[in-house]
């Protein structure tokens, strides 16, 4: 998908917005003033080891060369995630953009928030490079800092931001509620945390179809994709995290792509393949062929298209 042109990406997505009845308000937190703007070397995080962060980092890489400049899913999330700051009287002049599709928030930006500063952040020195090189090209006088860093270990002061995003990169971390938490303390008091985190229904037809292949073609499972849901509880989590006035959506998004062959394609562009410590890193080709054909003929459409669904909280 990320291969095609932008107008027939858009084609290929509809977006299935089901709101719950939570209050959509800004999330804030008070927090100890400490140094001015800037990046400290300092940094915390979990010791909890589920996802490889070197080879994630190997994937973000790969993904920063393999992706287009734009990309339809993630467009309409960082969108979507953006539209918050419409709600917003107040204005954030410092921001902070971690990692995942920072490149669609910077594109989705335009003026809103009231930003004057902005720093973008990533795992992977390739995607900073690719941001880097796609914003010399925008030329809209937002003052754009790039750092290779961390979420784990945010290399951020505290109290040095006022508005702190995060478009689907959050999920890959081993420690979120201690990520969480880093970024509150990075924010200053009053600051609002914007994040869009893939949950638990997402890819449930590509994990139905690779469960039933395996167990026809080997017998048993093995964790070849990654659990994308460590959120049960999103409004708890934001509470442990030590944020007040949390609120919590869950929108759907539906993709459709001409074979399952298609959507893996599309998600290596995205940097989201298994990154699990755990994982069988073989792949039998015939249960690879017998999961695209399971999956055609159990969530195949009548134009012949698959649809994957995407959670986003």
């Amino acid at each position: 998908m990320a291969a095609s042109s932008a107008a027939a990406a858009a084609r290929r997505l509809s977006l299935l917005r089901h709101r719950y009845l939570l209050p959509k308000h800004h999330l804030s937190a008070t927090v100890s003033s400490s140094a001015a703007d800037g990046i400290d070397d300092g940094g915390g995080g979990g010791r909890v080891k589920i996802f490889d962060r070197d080879l994630k980092r190997r994937h973000r890489d790969r993904a920063a060369w393999a992706a287009g400049e734009t990309d339809a899913l993630t467009g309409a999330v960082a969108e979507n995630l953006l539209d918050r700051l419409e709600d917003c009287r107040k204005a954030f002049p410092s921001a902070l953009c971690l990692g995942g599709s920072g490149g669609a928030v910077r594109r989705s930006l335009r003026g809103r928030g009231g930003i004057e500063k902005l720093i973008m952040m990533d795992m992977s020195a390739e995607m900073v490079k690719k941001w880097r090189e796609l914003d010399d090209a925008t030329g809209d006088g937002l003052e754009t800092h790039f750092v290779v860093g961390d979420e784990e270990f945010l290399p951020i002061k505290e109290s040095s931001q006022d508005l702190i995003i995060s478009c689907l990169g959050l999920h890959w971390t081993n420690d979120l509620p201690g990520a969480m938490i880093q970024c509150r303390l990075a924010l200053k008091p009053d600051g609002l945390f914007l994040a869009a985190i893939l949950g638990g229904e997402t890819l449930k037809e590509l994990r139905i179809a690779c469960t039933v292949a395996q167990m026809e073609r080997e017998g048993g499972i093995s964790p070849r994709m990654s659990p994308l849901a460590q959120v049960r509880d999103a409004g708890n989590l934001l509470t442990r995290a030590g944020f007040t006035l949390p609120g919590v959506d869950v929108d759907q998004y539906t993709v459709k792509y001409n074979s399952a062959l298609e959507l893996v394609e599309h998600l290596r562009t995205m940097g989201e393949t298994n990154a699990l410590f755990q994982r069988n890193p073989v792949l039998k080709r015939d249960t690879a062929l017998a999961t695209a054909a399971i999956y055609q003929s159990m969530f195949g459409l009548e134009d012949g298209s698959v649809p994957a669904t995407f959670q986003v909280l």
